[in-house]
């Protein structure tokens, strides 16, 4: 086996490892918005979660689509951003006590 056949064997192995990982932030992105959504708390911008899906599946990239690094990028920002409309969901209610939590509606 010659050095180039390696390389190219090498470069497909780890591409295929950053596509796992790209996959594999992408199922951690929808999981979340969903458990924020059946939660009843907010899942952010809208348009950041489908921006980030949409930028994964086309084929339109800032980088070739076997580099996924800028997909994960953008997956990981999104996953970010609707994590963090939680945190400024609890950041709004800590210091108003006699606004009730998403939860609190139910009882």
């Amino acid at each position: 086996m010659d050095t180039t056949t390696k390389v190219i064997i090498l470069a497909a192995v780890l591409a295929a490892f950053v596509l796992v990982f790209a996959v594999v932030v992408l199922v951690r992105l929808i999981r979340t918005r969903r458990d924020l959504r059946r939660a009843g708390l907010p899942t952010g911008p809208r348009w950041v979660f489908w921006g980030a899906v949409l930028y994964l599946v086309l084929p339109v990239d800032l980088l070739p689509d076997p580099v996924y690094l800028d997909d994960i990028g953008v997956l990981l920002l999104a996953l970010r951003t609707v994590r963090g409309s939680l945190g400024e969901r609890e950041r709004s209610t800590a210091h108003r006590p006699d606004r009730p939590l998403a939860d609190d509606y139910g009882k």
